[in-house]
């Protein structure tokens, strides 16, 4: 059986996954196993973790794919560099970056031991993006596109997935870029570090759109549904900017010019007070990429009169953007699995790399959980070696008799309005807590954010809590019925159902919708169940089970976690850990 290694590395979100047979087995993303957010370089423990649930040695695997090729696009790099004379500093420090780097082969070998016979394939970057959202979509055919920051210097392409067969129409490269643009004015609203654009999408309801006419200046949209930039508000074309991908916290220095602040007014410092001008300036934000990004939709679905519509990149996390689909486009199917940025690269490149060797389409991500569980058995000895610690935090440790106890306990104390890690089955993969490793609480309390920040999150007001509903009970309380395992589309909660969950319900009265399944999760379905019938209301506030930190992915760090929180609740696997 052919086993292949897919991995996204020496970028943010290092991941990897691992096929047999054409069949996803695991996936999991570097960071949560080395605790640190969006951890960039070699994948090293992800790899480790991926044979491991395999069962294979690193002798074993027949073909490593990876997310990135340097010969990709290269008269695309040749033709800017002669033509536009960026700084000979910023193209010695891209050429010093590629060179400084061991070969995959080396890196393996020097991580995990062992000795790796296979081959390696270098996968264009949107190619890979372009398979992770298609090549395990339930569609046969479908309208595929990635938009992103940068990868192989194109920012975007789009093509055409039919059966085993994913064809590439056009992209758009170097340096024009819908994630960049959104980059550069997240940084200049006050949020630095890599990965905070989704701070912007939680800000932007709380504004108006009331800057369209500078966001237009910034963006081009054209008729054949490309976009480019203005350039003059942006450095990275001509200078230096400081990049950290090499084994540790990616980050991203200044990408906006003088000339953003002459358009918009000085740049918002990271402790600076958020104004309504801020908030209106962040709508807009979000208002320019929908505007580019439906056009570019519309175009497509002109061209190919396809109804399904598969979505990858960074761009595609934009869940508020995804939400408004089928309102926007005639597309009237969407999927987004569940790690659609540069993590998910590493599923795209390992499927790139099975149908090219004439594999055929045999798997479906229809849920999440591809991730490292742990054993009653690891739990155990974990709570014996904790005895002492927490006794001293006054708490009580009890073992469930059975799932349905189990459901029973949790779903009464979320009704009371107590705050629950639930720490349950295999780790999620992708940026979203799915129910194995989330925090819950009441939806129906007003006041339940302000709980959660000040018991645990310690984040920022205006980003939203969100709802996981009972799949059935989705069309009483959306104002879409669309089916969203995995959180990655925002919908209209109904008007008449928003005063009923307060907590999940977004300034602008929506919800970042989870479906659950019983066939999916099983168990988390039957404690939602549970807390429906003891309150009428088929959904509980879910969020990720962390603290600034990555998600949780041991039993140890749930624990921890639970310690040093004020969390009132662990469900830990079968066991219940209670304040008291």
């Amino acid at each position: 059986m052919t086993i292949i290694l897919g991995i996204n590395a020496y970028h943010g979100d290092s991941s990897a996954c691992i096929l047999k047979g054409g069949v996803l087995i695991a996936a999991a993303e570097e960071e949560r196993f080395r605790r640190l957010k969006h951890w960039a370089g070699f994948p090293s423990e992800a790899i480790r973790y991926c044979l491991e649930e395999a069962g294979v040695g690193l002798e074993e695997v027949d073909h490593l794919a990876i997310n990135q090729d340097a010969k990709a696009n290269l008269w695309k790099k040749v033709s800017f560099t002669l033509g536009k004379r960026p700084e000979l500093e910023m193209i010695l420090s891209r050429f010093k970056n590629k060179q400084e780097r061991s070969s995959v082969e080396e890196e393996l070998e020097k991580a995990l031991g062992g000795r790796f016979r296979g081959r390696v394939h270098h996968i264009e970057h949107h190619l890979a993006h372009l398979s992770s959202a298609f090549d395990v979509s339930p569609f046969n055919e479908a309208v595929v596109v990635s938009i992103d920051g940068f990868g192989d210097f194109a920012s975007a392409a789009w093509g055409i997935g039919h059966g085993a067969q994913l064809t590439v129409e056009e992209k758009i490269y170097f340096p024009d870029s819908l994630g960049i643009f959104y980059q550069a004015l997240t940084q200049w609203l006050g949020f630095p570090n890599y990965g905070d654009e989704y701070k912007v999408m939680g800000l932007a309801p709380y504004g108006s759109p009331v800057f369209m006419k500078e966001m237009r200046e910034i963006v081009s949209v054209h008729d054949d549904g490309r976009f480019s930039l203005n350039l003059k508000y942006f450095r990275h074309h001509k200078e230096k900017i400081e990049y950290a991908w090499g084994g540790g916290d990616p980050s991203v220095g200044r990408l906006f010019t003088a000339e953003l602040e002459s358009l918009l007014g000085p740049a918002r410092a990271a402790n600076e007070e958020l104004t309504q001008r801020h908030k209106d300036i962040a709508r807009s934000v979000q208002a320019m990429y929908e505007e580019a990004f439906f056009s570019l939709l519309n175009v497509l679905h002109r061209r190919h009169r396809m109804d399904h519509l598969c979505l990858a990149g960074g761009c595609a996390m934009n869940s508020v953007a995804n939400g408004k689909v089928y309102k926007n486009t005639p597309f009237k199917q969407l999927y987004v699995q569940s790690a659609a940025g540069d993590a998910g690269g590493a599923i795209g490149a390992a499927f790139v790399v099975w149908h090219e060797m004439g594999g055929a389409r045999s798997f479906t991500m229809d849920h999440a959980y591809w991730g490292p569980s742990a054993s009653d058995r690891e739990v155990v000895e974990l709570l014996d070696r904790c005895q002492v610690a927490l006794k001293d935090q006054g708490c009580r440790v009890n073992r469930a008799s059975d799932e349905q106890d189990l459901c029973e306990q949790v779903a009464q104390a979320i009704a009371a309005g107590k705050v629950i890690g639930w720490f349950q089955g295999r780790m999620e993969w992708g940026p979203r807590a799915l129910g194995n490793r989330s925090i819950l609480g009441d939806p129906r309390r007003a006041d339940m954010k302000d709980v959660l920040n000040l018991k645990i999150k310690r984040r920022e007001s205006f980003r939203p809590f969100a709802p996981s509903v009972l799949s059935h009970a989705v069309p009483e309380w959306f104002d879409e019925t669309d089916d969203v395992p995995f959180m990655m589309q925002v919908y209209p909660i109904k008007e008449g159902k928003q005063a009923l969950v307060p907590a999940v319900t977004h300034v602008d009265g929506s919800g970042r919708l989870q479906t659950v399944h019983e066939r999916g999760n099983p168990r988390y379905f039957k404690l939602i169940s549970r807390f429906s019938e003891l309150t009428g209301v088929p959904m509980v506030l879910n969020t990720s089970f962390n603290e600034n930190e990555p998600v949780v992915c041991r039993p140890e760090e749930a624990l921890n976690c639970f310690m040093r929180t004020k969390m009132d609740m662990l469900a830990l696997g079968d066991w219940i850990i209670e304040r008291i």
